[in-house]
């Protein structure tokens, strides 16, 4: 398990990690700079949330560990991990469609909706991380 003990960190590729899903209470931790802006990260075994410049950017029922989130105007890629199944919530651009593929696999497109929110739900097991990437159509 690789949950992030710091709550949030910077990875020598030039990616964020964040949460811990081990916490038994709710951590946070904020203004934490990572190219220009500033991140706040809240996390334990019930929620993960991270916000960018005070806007919402992931969110996890239960906490996850999330390692080397990129995002760009066209992708969106991490790895996840956690000790059961979650439900994902992420922004995007608003009613825009997304592929959303899985450790590889297209699990299928999606709409985001008015404000750019985009829900999945990822099968998680303490054994393994699944990647996820999230392309614009």
């Amino acid at each position: 398990m690789a949950a992030v003990k710091e709550l949030i960190r910077t990875e020598e590729n030039g990616t964020i990690s964040f949460g811990d899903y081990e916490l038994a209470q709710k951590s946070k931790l904020s203004d934490y700079k990572f190219k220009g802006d500033l991140y706040k990260v809240k996390t334990f075994k019930e929620i993960t949330k991270l916000e960018r410049n005070g806007s919402f950017v992931y969110e996890s029922v239960p906490g996850t560990a999330v390692l080397n989130l990129t995002q760009d105007g066209e992708t969106m890629v991490f790895e996840v991990e956690g000790p059961e199944d979650a439900q994902i919530t992420v922004e995007l651009e608003s009613e825009t469609e997304y592929e959303i593929m899985m450790s590889g696999l297209c699990v299928g497109r999606m709409k985001t909706n008015l404000g750019g929110k985009l829900s999945f739900h990822v099968q998680l097991s303490d054994t393994q991380e699944v990647e996820v990437k999230i392309i614009k159509c």
